[in-house]
């Protein structure tokens, strides 16, 4: 189906796919300056303002590294500041800046439009199902390695 060997694997289906959205996405973002993976980690800052570096990276599903790389990079271009913990003076809280929130209800509409054409012409149920299997697969690896069969 659409140049794609008719054997393809999962793993090599799910790459290839990953890697056109991906492009597809920072294509329809380069007009504002900011990549997937930063918009990824501000919207995540948008949807939990005050949440330190450690909470930003489990919910936008990065390591801390390339946290820490990314929420440099969006404090330089002012999208983001950073806040010393009352709690914990050695963390700082992340907090969008007023040029971070227009950016994110900007570029709301262009994620969300490009989410939409990556599905269309798919039925509600089978994105379900997609969804699901997803899901399951992904379980299946971190089932696997736990019990320490993929190192």
């Amino acid at each position: 189906m659409h140049n794609l060997p008719p054997d393809c694997s999962i793993g090599m289906l799910l790459g290839i796919t990953h890697r056109k959205m991906s492009q597809q996405l920072t294509h329809r973002l380069k007009p504002y300056d900011i990549s997937p993976e930063q918009w990824s980690v501000l919207y995540q800052i948008y949807q939990a303002e005050g949440l330190n570096q450690k909470e930003i990276a489990a919910k936008a599903v990065k390591d801390q590294p390339t946290t820490t790389r990314i929420i440099d990079l969006l404090d330089k271009k002012g999208w983001v500041q950073r806040v010393n913990s009352r709690q914990d003076r050695r963390a700082f809280l992340l907090h969008l800046t007023e040029a971070g929130r227009q950016l994110i209800e900007k570029t709301l509409p262009v994620e969300r439009d490009a989410n939409e054409d990556f599905v269309k012409g798919i039925s509600s149920d089978d994105l379900k199902l997609f969804r699901q299997a997803l899901l399951q697969i992904h379980f299946n690896i971190s089932e696997s390695e736990k019990q320490g069969e993929i190192d």
